[in-house]
């Protein structure tokens, strides 16, 4: 079982038959319950502001994962634009949507 924190999905992070579970969640809430989440955040700049958001660090690093059925993986979903270079905290009118992501066997 793997915790993932990423700023994008894709579908290409799942088997070709797989039913993916998707519902909003708090994350700011229980961020430092999580342990130590793999971080697969492409971009330095959104990698610096997860980690100013959830109090834990969240490292850049642009990778390519497979999901499990045991595997969770939290999107931070940004919305109100691109973050300016060198951004380390959410500019006005930005926000992040926190989405849970789990998959099952599909048939």
């Amino acid at each position: 079982m793997t915790i993932y924190i990423s700023n994008a999905f894709s579908l290409s992070m799942v088997p070709e038959r797989a039913i993916i579970r998707t519902r909003p969640v708090n994350l700011p809430a229980i961020a430092r319950k999580l342990g130590n989440p793999v971080s697969i955040v492409g971009h330095a700049d959104t990698a610096a502001v997860f980690s100013a958001i959830l109090g834990i660090p969240i490292a850049n690093n642009r990778v390519s994962i497979s999901l499990i059925p045991t595997d969770t993986l939290y999107v931070g979903q940004l919305t109100g634009g691109r973050l300016p270079e060198g951004a380390t905290s959410l500019p006005e009118g930005f926000e992040i949507r926190w989405i849970l992501v789990t998959i099952e066997e599909g048939k």
